[in-house]
């Protein structure tokens, strides 16, 4: 077991500084990106109406943070199993999930004044790194199940 740790160390130690970027991201949030939700859904929100917001704005704001998640979470990926196929497979992914997910948030937004909690969801899933949580299990097991 040792010795798997010491010839993987450069693998490790790169995982490691890319979830610390992830921490960054989240620690610094507040100053980074526009986003009246961090608030909003800090509160009691259920029956509140949404804030005052500015779309555009926001989805930039949206936009830039799932771009920098991804990054990392590509760079994670990469890291972890090598396979430049796997790579570009996670990349349509994320692209497939970002035209996805802005195109369900602003549609919440603008038409379901009532949707608190799916817009929560769908935000969610756009401000968080939530999709390599999905794919690194499931890529692990494509892998394993390959081998054999």
């Amino acid at each position: 077991m040792l010795s798997k740790l010491i010839r993987h160390r450069n693998k490790i130690g790169i995982s490691i500084l890319i979830v610390l970027c992830f921490g960054l991201i989240r620690a610094f949030e507040n100053s980074l990106f526009y986003d009246p939700f961090l608030v909003y859904f800090e509160a009691e929100f259920k029956n509140v109406p949404y804030p005052e917001v500015d779309v555009l704005k926001l989805v930039c704001g949206l936009l830039l943070r799932y771009f920098l998640n991804s990054i990392l979470s590509l760079a994670l990926i990469y890291n972890l199993f090598r396979d430049i196929e796997m790579l570009k497979f996670s990349t349509f992914l994320y692209l497939f999930f970002l035209v996805f997910l802005i195109g369900v948030f602003v549609l919440i937004l603008e038409c379901f004044p009532d949707g608190n909690w799916l817009l929560f969801y769908v935000r969610r899933f756009i401000i968080q790194p939530i999709f390599v949580l999905l794919f690194i299990p499931a890529f692990y097991y494509q892998q394993e199940n390959f081998k054999k």
